[in-house]
């Protein structure tokens, strides 16, 4: 059984220009002590989805239209965002790495006070064994002169030891899922190696399920187990590593792939290709496949017939296509 199921969830804004279907019907699952890529181009939904599963979604202009979000047998989405049940959960058994430390660390509050209160709200710590266990976080995730740093203002810290500190936040009351929105976003390529080294590490170690959300492949092709691939707030592909990366389906997936250089390729032995076009308008969106517009592999009933479902194509390997681009 699943440790998160996904069923379904739509999350709509009402904007004054229309109706924003930013999650349209998405369905996936995590596994205990399992890291799942969440892949797509900016606008595509990802960050969304995930808001809405752990209830962080402002409403309005946020409405949950639909779906479920089973987690320990109950649905999540039932609970009241800013109730006594959600909010047990969320930063205790579920915890969010956000996109960008210095705009999720408080400025005026020490790197100590805000480790501790959430050591002090979930796990009913005094203010002493907070401050030890967060020093010992710091330890673990690699912050140098850890019990003097804990002290210290966000800005005092480089980009990467504010994200080294938000990991250690999420870490903090031992979550069973972790949520990583672009986690390596803010930092350089170096330090985002040694971030993501850290996290799977880190996951090993203590058997905890990681989510990474990002636009970039490259970044989950080492440490995901499985990947679902997102666009215009719909999954469109999904399916273990291996498959996705050496056998891709959806022509999106394809192009995603293209567009990226590969390690141990010489410079200027293979072309970049770009997808070209734009992601829909997700206001407008359009009664048939919303990647249409963009897709060298369209065929006939493309432009005739709505948005497919999920189909099979393989072992735990499914897309949301008409197109055999394969051959399969």
């Amino acid at each position: 059984m699943a440790l998160l199921d996904v069923q379904n969830l739509k999350t709509y804004f009402h904007t004054e220009y229309g109706l924003v279907k930013a999650a349209d019907g998405v369905s996936f699952n995590v596994n205990q002590g399992e890291i799942i890529g969440l892949v797509g181009e900016s606008g595509c939904g990802k960050s969304v989805t995930i808001l809405s599963i752990m209830q962080l979604i402002p409403s309005p202009p946020g409405k949950k239209a639909g779906g479920k979000v089973i987690f320990e047998g109950k649905d999540l989405l039932q609970y009241q965002p800013n109730g006594q049940e959600m909010r047990s959960i969320r930063g205790s058994k579920l915890t969010m790495i956000f996109q960008e430390p210095m705009t999720s660390l408080n400025p005026v509050l020490t790197i100590a006070r805000q480790m501790t209160e959430t050591l002090e709200l979930h796990l009913d710590m005094d203010k002493s064994a907070a401050r030890e266990r967060g020093i010992e976080l710091l330890k673990m995730v690699g912050v140098p002169d850890a019990s003097r740093r804990i002290d210290d203002y966000p800005h005092q810290f480089s980009g990467g030891m504010r994200q080294r500190v938000m990991i250690a936040m999420a870490l903090s009351c031992n979550p069973m899922i972790i949520f990583a929105d672009e986690p390596t976003t803010a930092v350089d390529v170096t330090t985002q190696a040694q971030l993501l080294e850290l996290m799977k590490d880190l996951v090993t170690r203590l058997n905890t399920s990681l989510v990474i959300v990002t636009h970039n492949l490259g970044v989950v092709a080492r440490y995901a187990q499985r990947i679902y691939v997102m666009y215009a707030g719909r999954i469109i592909e999904s399916g273990p590593s291996e498959a996705i990366f050496s056998d891709p389906q959806h022509p999106y997936t394809v192009g995603l792939l293209n567009s990226v250089p590969k390690l141990g390729e010489r410079h200027g032995e293979r072309k970049l290709i770009p997808i070209y076009g734009l992601p829909p308008n997700l206001i407008n969106m359009p009664p048939t496949c919303a990647f249409l517009p963009r897709c060298n592999a369209k065929i006939g009933r493309c432009s005739k017939e709505p948005w497919p479902e999920l189909r099979v194509v393989g072992k735990d390997h499914l897309i949301s296509c008409y197109a055999n681009i394969k051959g399969k």
